[in-house]
């Protein structure tokens, strides 16, 4: 069947599709892609100083990981409507729920890294002179680093997946292409929007491994020496951080 009648037969793979519709693909991509950059920047200037009241404060803690937590187990839908009120049907409603969602995985992923900074290295930087700010940004930071960018990865694939679901108020993405497409049985739209988004979410997490071991060379360097022997390989692995547990994400 040519090219030219695959979209009257509604086969789910079909090339005119693609040229036709190529202008509506990309603008849907780049929402998709404007939300998801969005809620993962302004989750992760929330999730710092979160992540860093919760370790000065041992008492603030449980309240602030309590707290995402019950954000993250929310269901997409009722916490598109809570907020409605205060957003109206538009693309701050759609970040604002997904940067609730991010919290939990970044604050946690955050504090954990910098629990895991051993106390050595702070107590040789406090007697080199370093102050808290200083030893924040040079010494407690980047020992974090490979802690905090994996939660960022794990942020970003998990909000390029949830902006989908802001389909329903018009500002999902690729999730708009798909629930149009579901409602009119349009098969190839649906299974391009949907590897579109599948192919975001992949280029992402390489994009921000990439970032990852670029900014952390040590760790790289850390593996190899590591793996010259089994008493090694077992010190490498005794310092790295335990990522803790995520609730299961309801739709």
């Amino acid at each position: 069947m040519s090219e030219q009648n695959c979209l009257v037969a509604n086969d789910w793979v079909c090339g005119e599709y693609l040229r036709t519709r190529g202008q509506e693909l990309t603008d849907a991509t780049v929402q998709h892609l404007g939300i998801t950059v969005a809620s993962v920047v302004i989750g992760v200037l929330i999730s710092f100083p979160l992540a860093l009241l919760a370790r000065r404060r041992k008492a603030f803690a449980g309240p602030v990981l309590g707290l995402t937590t019950v954000f993250y187990s929310v269901p997409s839908l009722a916490m598109f409507s809570l907020l409605l009120p205060l957003f109206g049907l538009s693309a701050s409603l759609v970040i604002t729920g997904l940067v609730l969602y991010s919290l939990t995985i970044l604050v946690r992923n955050i504090l954990a890294g910098l629990q895991a900074v051993p106390e050595e290295a702070r107590e040789a930087a406090r007697g080199m002179g370093y102050g808290p700010l200083r030893l924040l940004w040079e010494v407690e930071l980047p020992l974090a680093l490979p802690a905090m960018l994996a939660g960022v990865r794990i942020a970003t694939v998990s909000t390029v997946a949830l902006t989908t679901v802001g389909a329903i108020v018009d500002y999902g993405g690729l999730g708009t292409l798909i629930l149009d497409g579901l409602h009119s049985d349009f098969k190839a739209q649906v299974l391009t929007a949907s590897v579109l988004c599948v192919l975001l979410a992949v280029l992402a997490d390489l994009l921000l491994l990439g970032v990852q071991r670029w900014l952390t060379p040590w760790t790289r360097a850390t593996a190899v020496r590591g793996g010259r022997g089994p008493h090694r390989r077992r010190a490498a692995t005794a310092v790295e951080p335990e990522m803790p547990e995520m609730p299961e994400k309801v739709a």
